[in-house]
């Protein structure tokens, strides 16, 4: 039925693809070194280990692990207890088990935004951020995002004190996606507080902190949450593998049945099959190993693609340097549009999405983001050398 005969829905009006989905779509051919995507390497992942929890869960629960059924009390157990570790106080009974992180910012702008209503998020940022703020008709106030220090608190004040008070904030703090930055210890103790002080509540989407190389862990924006404005939102996508499309969200206990009928009205619940297969993966230890492999390995291969900037690009551009995560973020000389660049990145072989595609109010054209998570060291090498002859060619 053509689309001239429907009334589409004013969420569907707003609502655009992903630019990223879109440029992800066109770096498909086998021959070119992508460092576009979010993936991690297909030898990281933990396959045998994953079918061993499969194959258990399957021999001890039979027909029940493949039945609708109630979220997995040992996986909410697991997760409560990780994040108290982490320094989030918090029960079983708090979490929710999710399909993946973006489904949590799905359910949370669900249940907290109408279209109009205000919403803060940082002015570059996921896609996903903006599919359910900006998406969903949301007057957007856009706040900046410091390169080595996260949020700008004083922004974020701002945002929050215009009226009318924001519905909700979105912030990323470990390792940001895409600018690859942390916030800093002292702006979340600042942004918890003026959660509390201003009332508007945060959604922390956190899906990165675990993929930590280097330096020191840094607690949750949820530890120093004393108001219970502060929803959590963490990934076993990103942490043990992206095809399991699982996560957790952390809120009050008296706002888990409002976010479960949520929920319902999206896709009623979660595999069963591949909860109870992820709940015996952790069960069995298994987790501290692979990530151990996946930090080792980030950590060589972030290596390499600082090396490479500063070999090919030292003297025209600048990066950040994170210490986890998987993306490292690109600002070239002014003059150069790496929009207008990406067809001829492709010529020669080598993929990255443009920066333009997470700037929610436009700009931002000098800037790339580049991936180092799915190519080994070389690889990464070779890719900044056929980039770099791009951008001076351009420049």
């Amino acid at each position: 039925m053509s689309e001239e005969l429907l009334a589409l829905s004013a969420e569907t009006a707003h609502l655009k693809r992903s630019v990223m989905r879109e440029l992800l779509a066109v770096a498909v051919d086998p021959d070119i070194l992508s460092m576009a995507g979010g993936l991690p390497a297909a030898d990281l992942l933990p396959l045998k280990p994953i079918a061993a929890a499969l194959a258990s869960v399957l021999e001890r629960d039979g027909p029940r692990a493949l039945q609708y059924s109630p979220m997995d009390a040992g996986l909410r157990q697991w997760v409560a207890g990780y994040m108290t570790q982490r320094g989030v106080a918090c029960g079983a009974e708090q979490v929710f088990i999710t399909n993946g992180a973006q489904q949590g910012l799905a359910i949370l702008s669900r249940m907290l935004l109408d279209p109009g209503s205000p919403a803060v998020i940082e002015a570059v940022t996921f896609t996903g951020v903006q599919q359910v703020t900006v998406g969903r008709g949301a007057e957007v106030r856009c706040v900046p995002t410091d390169l080595e220090t996260g949020v700008e608190v004083e922004a974020l004040e701002s945002a929050f004190r215009q009226a009318p008070r924001p519905r909700l904030a979105v912030l990323i703090p470990d390792f940001h996606n895409p600018l690859g930055v942390s916030i800093s210890l002292e702006k979340r103790k600042a942004v918890a507080q003026l959660s509390e002080r201003y009332g508007v509540p945060i959604i922390e989407d956190d899906p990165y902190s675990a993929l930590r190389f280097a330096g020191e862990s840094l607690p949750p924006i949820k530890s120093f949450d004393r108001a219970g404005l502060v929803f959590y939102l963490g990934s076993f996508s990103k942490t043990i593998a992206p095809a399991l499309r699982m996560g957790w969200l952390i809120g009050p206990q008296d706002l888990i049945p409002r976010i479960t009928v949520v929920r319902e009205s999206m896709d009623l619940e979660t595999s069963t099959l591949l909860q109870r297969a992820v709940a015996s993966f952790l069960r069995a230890g298994e987790l501290e190993s692979h990530l151990t492999r996946m930090a080792q390995a980030h950590r060589e291969r972030s290596e390499a693609l600082l090396g490479a900037l500063e070999q090919e690009l030292g003297d025209m551009a600048s990066w950040t340097r994170p210490q986890g995560g998987l993306f490292v973020w690109v600002t070239l000389p002014l003059n150069v549009d790496a929009w207008e660049l990406f067809p001829k990145a492709l010529e020669r072989k080598v993929a990255y999405i443009p920066g333009r595609a997470f700037s929610v109010e436009g700009g931002h054209r000098n800037t790339l983001r580049l991936n180092f998570s799915n190519l080994r060291p070389a690889q990464i090498h070779e890719a900044v050398g056929r980039l770099a002859q791009v951008i001076r060619a351009a420049a």
